[in-house]
């Protein structure tokens, strides 16, 4: 593990393509959305929000390598930049849709929650082509929480929506 203190600006690129959406996501939340957070286990909470603050920080303050190398190490970073592209268009269809909870937690790319799991897995990649340890160990993390709280709110959405139709 060869890393280096300093700025990493494709750290910073993925942490911004991370933000926006989540920031537009504040005023367009699902319809009943209020309804699910309470009853989000506090564990998964703990670790997401941990994982939040070790990915964001340690994403954009360890050097970038060399782009400019084709490897099996650019490679992973394409792919991890593909996965980021693809949770892009995950947001744009949710904010061109009703925005029900339904919306939110529909599959993309046959990916399930793909809101937390396209990101999740893009962060895991870049952590691979960094070779940075911190940034892994942060991402799996945020993974175990984010992902698990989705997929706790998908199985409520599903259970209620099975609960209407009967």
């Amino acid at each position: 593990m060869n890393i280096q203190f300093g700025f990493s600006g494709i750290g910073f690129l993925f942490i911004v393509m991370l933000m926006i959406p989540n920031l537009l996501w504040i005023k367009h939340q699902p319809k009943d959305y209020q309804n699910y957070v309470g009853n989000e286990n506090k564990l998964l909470v703990c670790l997401e929000r941990i994982g939040e603050i070790g990915v964001t920080c340690l994403a954009v303050c360890f050097n970038d390598c060399s782009v400019f190398a084709i490897s099996l190490r650019t490679l992973l970073l394409a792919a991890a930049f593909v996965l980021m592209l693809m949770y892009e268009w995950f947001w744009i269809r949710y904010f061109r849709s009703n925005q029900t909870m339904q919306d939110f937690y529909c599959t993309c790319f046959q990916i399930p929650v793909p809101g937390a799991v396209l990101p999740v897995a893009a962060l895991f990649l870049l952590a691979l082509y960094e070779s940075n340890l911190y940034l892994l160990i942060a991402v799996v993390v945020l993974g175990i929480g984010h992902i698990g709280i989705h997929l706790q709110h998908r199985a409520e959405v599903t259970s209620n929506n099975n609960q209407l139709s009967s």
